[in-house]
């Protein structure tokens, strides 16, 4: 059975493919998991009309091409394949276009610069021709194998200027995974991770803490899809429907977070915000109470508050590897950075602000009166202000505050929620 269109890879069990190309146009996109083995049984039958190729086979693919275009042959990696209508397979690098309109998107000026690429495989070398066209200055290959590898990197290229990360490194599900430590490169500039699952990944977040520059891969991803569907389709795609995409796929899967005191009003404010964007709601007490049996006051009483914060820690760590939620995190929850990073990776944060008089404190073993209340706010609150994107004021009314936070997220969009 012939395939119309879709992605070949070794293992796609999250890709955003197949919905960019429905946003597209209207044709059928699938997954194609093939294994090594049964590669060249797959290319050799050809039973498809085009295709978008991913890791392991953006190199492997390209002996079974009876052409390549200009750009795939100089990088040397092929990410489109196409039957033309003699039957021919045509090799294409849309990769270049999605990349170089994310060091664009970016702001990140490589002329002159020294760059280091993670990674030696088809991405790496489609980041390598986007570096030198831009004007790059000198650009490195760091690998496992390679003479410049993740020991020796810092100490033979510890000047280097822009890093491209073209490897899995820190994809999900393994989202703590970091490929080089940044804070060893002090003439750091600027950090491109091709990666766009999570968001934000753990190189890229650790490079905004260091007031860095840095993108997530989400941007390369639409632009590549646009370029390819063009082929497919046949038809001109306006470049402006990548940004419009962007905007709807960033509005689909970046977690709303609300962080804050006990009682400011978080779980009422995201439940009624998921009911509007009819997304699934998270609270966190909520939460560990259905996981471990217990509330939090019970864990903290019987068992200590170190025990619950471990707890919220793994909470934490599992819920921020998802997308598309509206998560109402504990009043701690900020406490460790570890948390917050975990939920930053594909999380906006909003921190709910509320006067002291206006907590509730019932049930809060932490905050149960007037004093403990206001000790725990004047340790909390400089958190809550380092950690929010936003701030949102819940002092006059649940509805105001909840209107706050939908028009940030359109970005001034007229979106209908639940209208």
């Amino acid at each position: 059975m012939t395939i119309n269109y879709g992605l070949l890879g070794e293992h796609l069990p999250h890709s955003f493919s197949p919905h960019i190309h429905r946003l597209l146009g209207d044709y059928d996109y699938r997954l194609l998991e093939i294994p090594p083995a049964d590669l060249d049984t797959f290319l050799r039958r050809r039973d498809f009309r085009g295709l978008n190729v991913t890791i392991p086979y953006k190199k492997a693919v390209m002996p079974y091409c009876d052409m390549l275009t200009s750009q795939a042959k100089r990088i040397g990696s092929v990410n489109t394949l196409i039957i033309s209508g003699d039957g021919k397979m045509v090799g294409h690098n849309t990769d270049y276009d999605g990349f170089k309109l994310m060091v664009q998107s970016a702001g990140i000026d490589m002329q002159r610069k020294k760059v280091l690429i993670l990674g030696s495989g088809g991405a790496s070398l489609t980041a390598g021709a986007v570096a030198a066209d831009l004007g790059a200055k000198e650009i490195i290959t760091v690998s496992r194998h390679g003479s410049v590898d993740y020991n020796n990197v810092y100490r033979l290229h510890g000047d280097a200027e822009i890093i491209i990360n073209a490897t899995p490194c820190g994809m999900y599900p393994h989202n703590n995974d970091i490929p080089l430590d940044i804070t060893s490169l002090p003439d750091c500039q600027g950090v491109l991770d091709m990666i766009y699952n999570p968001l934000r990944t753990k190189l890229v977040l650790t490079a905004q803490k260091l007031h860095i520059p840095a993108c997530g891969g989400l941007t390369m991803l639409v632009e590549q899809a646009r370029c390819s569907a063009e082929m497919f389709l046949g038809n001109k795609i306006p470049e402006q429907r990548t940004a419009e995409l962007l905007h709807q796929l960033e509005l689909e899967l970046e977690n709303i977070v609300l962080i804050g005191m006990p009682g400011c009003g978080k779980s009422s404010i995201g439940a009624q915000i998921a009911q509007l964007m009819q997304r699934e709601f998270i609270d966190f007490d909520q939460y560990i109470s259905q996981k471990i049996g217990l509330t939090p006051e019970e864990i903290i009483l019987n068992q200590g508050e170190a025990t619950f914060r471990s707890i919220e820690s793994e909470v934490a760590a599992e819920i921020g590897k998802r997308q598309g939620l509206v998560i109402a995190t504990g009043g701690g929850t900020v406490t460790r950075d570890v948390n917050m990073l975990a939920l930053q990776q594909n999380g906006r944060i909003y921190f709910i602000e509320r006067e002291l008089s206006s907590l509730a404190t019932a049930g809060r073993p932490l905050s149960d009166d007037g004093k403990a209340l206001e000790q725990l706010y004047q340790q909390r609150y400089p958190l809550y202000r380092h950690y929010a994107d936003a701030i949102i004021d819940n002092n006059e009314s649940l509805a105001v505050a909840v209107q706050t936070i939908l028009a940030l997220i359109c970005g001034g969009r007229n979106e209908n929620f639940g209208n």
